[in-house]
């Protein structure tokens, strides 16, 4: 319809210009022929014609070129709106065929769920009648257990009480024998595979740091000249032994024993300066209270350089970085503490190389290790005004220095007063065992010897089943005799393992303790 209208636009178009051409070809010969005359007037009427033919034949051209125009783009719409139209009608079959598919799909799913259903309904039938089978046989099985509980009273002449402890009583004895043999086990297991590379690993520490060690013991007497020399320490009136006492801070005692002088005092480093000073002064020989004060001064101030370099000392020989001044005046102290005759200082070096040693072993990061066993001892160094053992204090005054986890850690721990939070810990603390337990590196008072040695035999009898219990091997082992017919070998390997539990919670020792249970039987016959 809208092509039909087009055309008739177009046509009517033509007309008007042919009829426009003509009116203005009249106007025109009228004119012309009004102006010139009879003559022109043929002329101009011919002119006119000729104008207006051609007027109208050029408008027929345009009309016709119009037409033509209309026609093309009138065909091209009409191909592209049923290129459309076919496109359309294209995406519509896909998506009905789409939607038949999944109606396909989801009728295929209906009928699955459908015996999906059905199959559940049946399984739930069936639970119904097992469970009122099984609530039938269940009510058969309570009759006939209360029948049999019946029973049992009346052959056994025992109540249901006294029936229950008995058999908790069997089973808990037969649990603890299972237990006892399962920890045998376990521990005969991992000590199998730990046993052999434990011993590689520290034997090749020990080995590869052997250092020069001595066990040490504090100075406490100074040789003197003579004994006029001791008047003359006392002074008139004793004012030259209170001048000294008073400077240093120890106890100066003067007796009868001959050539010497004993020096008191639980610091060390007060001591070792009360000992330089009296040696001065005795060699010397000028003794009055203004002296000895600027001997003991010039004194003190060695002595606070020594422990200056030693602490540097020591921090160069284990090759440290990064350690804060104060920990390393600290560390230069304990060149002056002992521990059972050994000198922590040494002590603690040579834990730091068996640290790093042990950690190298086991793939961790020596260079931790060996600042974490250089340092672990550091709260020896602190005097009596800090409260708390020496783990604690010297973990606080790490921290206060910049010292981080896990080094925080070992010092805090390595006597297991804390958790153990790395790996490194127990390093450490294997390190300390082996430095602190080898032979000849520390000792102890006798009364202390016969104190711990007694402890021993005490923890070990104090289990039940246990004849008799020795200390030897200076304490570093106790051996067991068990009762053969109240323990077999498996409960004596229990006992094995709670004594040495007991001995490391209430003992204090350097090292390790060895406990060995023996179980004898012995078959006596006399022939007559």
């Amino acid at each position: 319809m809208q092509l039909i209208q087009t055309q008739l636009a177009l046509e009517t178009t033509a007309v008007a210009l042919s009829a426009g051409a003509a009116v203005v070809g009249l106007v025109v010969g009228f004119v012309i022929a009004r102006a010139l005359g009879a003559k022109a007037v043929a002329k101009a009427s011919e002119e006119a014609r000729s104008l207006v033919a051609r007027a109208e034949s050029d408008a027929k051209a345009a009309a016709e070129r119009v037409r033509l125009e209309a026609e093309k783009g009138v065909l091209e719409r009409k191909q592209k709106a049923e290129a459309e139209i076919e496109k359309a009608w294209s995406e519509h079959r896909e998506a009905e065929r789409r939607l038949t598919k999944r109606e396909d799909t989801f009728e295929r799913k209906e009928e699955a769920v459908s015996q999906r259903e059905a199959a559940v309904a049946r399984q739930s039938e069936a639970v119904k009648v097992r469970e009122e089978r099984l609530g039938q046989k269940e009510t058969q099985l309570d009759r006939l257990v209360e029948e049999q509980k019946d029973a049992l009273q009346r052959v056994s002449g025992m109540s249901r009480e006294q029936a229950k402890e008995a058999l908790i009583s069997r089973v808990e004895e037969e649990a603890r024998h299972e237990a006892a043999k399962v920890t045998r086990k376990i521990v005969e297991e991992a000590e199998g595979e730990a046993k052999q590379k434990a011993q590689e690993i520290t034997l090749l520490a020990i080995q590869r740091y052997a250092s020069e060690h001595t066990s040490e013991s504090t100075v406490r007497s100074v040789a003197i000249p003579s004994d006029d020399m001791k008047g003359r320490i006392i002074g008139r009136e004793g004012r030259n032994i209170r001048a000294i006492e008073k400077a240093t801070g120890v106890d100066i005692i003067v007796d009868d024993t001959p050539g010497v002088i004993v020096v008191s005092c639980f610091d060390k480093i007060r001591q070792a300066v009360a000992v330089e000073a009296l040696e001065r002064l005795i060699a010397d020989g000028r003794m009055h209270p203004t002296r000895i004060e600027e001997v003991v001064e010039k004194v003190r101030s060695e002595v606070n350089e020594k422990v200056l370099k030693a602490g540097k000392d020591a921090v160069l020989e284990v090759n440290l970085r990064g350690l804060h001044p104060k920990v390393v005046e600290a560390m230069g102290k304990l060149h002056f503490r002992t521990s059972y005759g050994q000198n922590v200082l040494r002590h603690s070096i040579e834990v730091a190389y068996l640290s790093q040693i042990i950690a190298d072993q086991l793939g961790l990061d020596g260079t931790i290790a060996r600042r974490a066993g250089f340092l672990h001892d550091i709260g020896k160094a602190m005097d009596h005004e800090m409260e708390g053992g020496h783990p604690k204090i010297g973990m606080e005054f790490a921290r206060q220095h910049g010292e981080k986890e896990p080094i925080l850690n070992v010092i805090g721990g390595h006597h297991a007063d804390i958790p153990s939070t790395s790996f490194y810990t127990p390093v450490v603390m294997a390190a300390d065992a082996v430095s602190s337990a080898r032979p000849g590196a520390r000792r102890e008072s006798m009364e202390k010897y016969i104190q711990r040695l007694n402890e021993l035999q005490d923890i070990a009898m104090s289990f039940k089943g246990v004849n008799e219990a020795y200390a030897i091997q200076a304490g570093r082992e106790v051996r067991v005799m068990v009762d053969a017919a109240k323990v077999d070998d498996d409960e004596a390997f229990l006992i094995a393992h709670q004594i040495a539990k007991s001995v490391s919670e209430q003992m204090t020792f350097p090292g390790e303790i060895r406990v060995t249970v023996l179980r004898e039987t012995r078959a006596i016959e006399y022939a007559r």
